[in-house]
């Protein structure tokens, strides 16, 4: 180490080093503060395919039972073929 090294100039290292700490704890902030909402924004979006699977499933049980229904329907009418053998 030189001989030259004052505690002026070591003073103003570690003020600079404190300064990239402050820089850097910030940037971290920032960054767990993006992880929530990017974790947030992934929560959004299973929420939202489970909706959707719901919403499909429930339309699919509807038109079983109108399937159903139009079945009834056409033999009360007699509008459906009899099964060929």
């Amino acid at each position: 180490m030189p001989e030259n090294v004052t505690n002026e100039l070591l003073f103003e290292q570690m003020k600079a080093i404190r300064s990239e700490l402050a820089d850097m704890r910030d940037d971290l902030r920032e960054l767990r503060d993006r992880q929530v909402e990017t974790h947030t924004a992934v929560l959004a979006v299973r929420r939202d395919q489970i909706n959707d699977a719901e919403t499909g499933a429930n339309l699919a049980v509807r038109v079983d039972r109108l399937a159903d229904r139009l079945e009834r329907i056409e033999r009360r009418l007699d509008l459906v073929d009899a099964p060929a053998e």
